[in-house]
């Protein structure tokens, strides 16, 4: 494993991060509570250190499943979690998209303490905005409240994570440029990669840190794309998804040369890529199996991309990989 500074923080965190909600929630499909904790504690063996969770996955569960499986290593890894759903007030059975979000100061530190709480510490060390909208970053009472916790060293650095909505560039450029967060979450893929890519140089010149989710475009990438059809259901497929799909693997199929007379795998790929951009300090595959894991937490070892690669990637890109029909960008992907 590698390792790269978040930002101008002096958070050190591992080139690949562990996304809870793959072992939190049944977006994946149900994974027995035994076989999480087992994952969890092998991505920590293998290297990983930062562990990406929120407190609305599983209603809290996906912080205390991280606790149940971490705890003893509390200072081996680096917890970065997420705030602004009111899930505690909602009737079970509720999605994250018809959950009312609050980022009142109130809120927000009645939300800390109970995470603290679930993860049984004393401090988190990246909490983020959870899909905050241009209205939230431009409260200064929520920023006020975010450095109180700083100050009292109940969180020790603060970020924001973008989304659901694909084209959050906005949200992004505002918390960058106006407010004083140490990082971004944003989804980049070789197969969608805007807003992300807008947001790079901007990054860059204010030093904020990049997260990366959904690297392998809804297992597109990586051999599982069947996995995630098998859990919906056609009637809740619209058709601007199923063009989405369709659209995929018609891209996919000219990505044949990235693994060529290598030994790398697509998936690895997908991660060396996001890695590529100097301001990504990690990237967060989705994990549910130890096969993955061991894929993805190997993939720094990888070769880099050569610049010639990463120059006929952009090509494809701009001129949508020569395909005829545009059917846009989806935005299923963790919130």
């Amino acid at each position: 494993m590698k390792y790269r500074n978040l930002g101008n923080s002096d958070l050190v965190v591992s080139e690949v991060g562990f996304g809870v909600w793959t072992v939190s929630t049944s977006w994946w499909g149900s994974v027995e509570e035994k076989s999480s904790i087992t994952l969890l504690n092998e991505g920590l063996d293998l290297g990983i250190n930062f562990f990406d969770t929120a407190d609305s996955y599983g209603n809290g569960y996906g912080e205390e499943i991280l606790a149940k499986a971490l705890n003893r290593h509390r200072n081996s890894f680096l917890i970065g979690t997420k705030f602004g759903y009111d899930f505690y007030s909602q009737i079970e059975g509720d999605t994250p998209d018809y959950w009312s979000q609050d980022f009142s100061p109130s809120f927000v530190r009645y939300a800390c303490e109970q995470s603290l709480r679930r993860l049984k510490t004393d401090h988190i060390d990246l909490y983020q905005l959870h899909n905050p909208t241009l209205a939230t970053i431009e409260s200064d009472d929520l920023f006020e409240a975010l450095e109180s916790l700083v100050q009292e060293g109940k969180i020790r650095y603060y970020g924001s994570s973008l989304g659901p909505d694909i084209d959050c560039f906005e949200e992004g450029e505002l918390c960058m440029r106006e407010r004083p967060v140490h990082s971004l979450q944003v989804a980049y893929n070789i197969l969608d990669q805007d807003p992300a890519r807008r947001l790079f140089p901007i990054a860059e010149e204010e030093n904020t840190g990049l997260l990366c989710r959904s690297p392998h475009a809804l297992g597109i990438l990586n051999g599982t794309h069947s996995k995630y059809r098998a859990l919906t259901t056609s009637a809740s497929i619209n058709p601007s998804t199923m063009s989405w799909w369709g659209t995929s693997m018609k891209k996919l199929e000219g990505l044949d040369f990235l693994t060529l007379e290598t030994n790398t795998t697509i998936g690895q790929v997908a991660i060396q890529f996001a890695l590529a951009h100097r301001s990504v300090a990690s990237v967060l595959p989705n994990i549910t199996t130890q096969e993955q894991l061991i894929e993805f937490a190997l993939a720094p070892e990888t070769p880099d991309m050569s610049v010639e690669v990463l120059e006929r990637i952009e090509d494809l890109y701009k001129n949508n990989f020569y395909l005829k029909d545009t059917f846009g960008q989806l935005s299923v992907t963790e919130g």
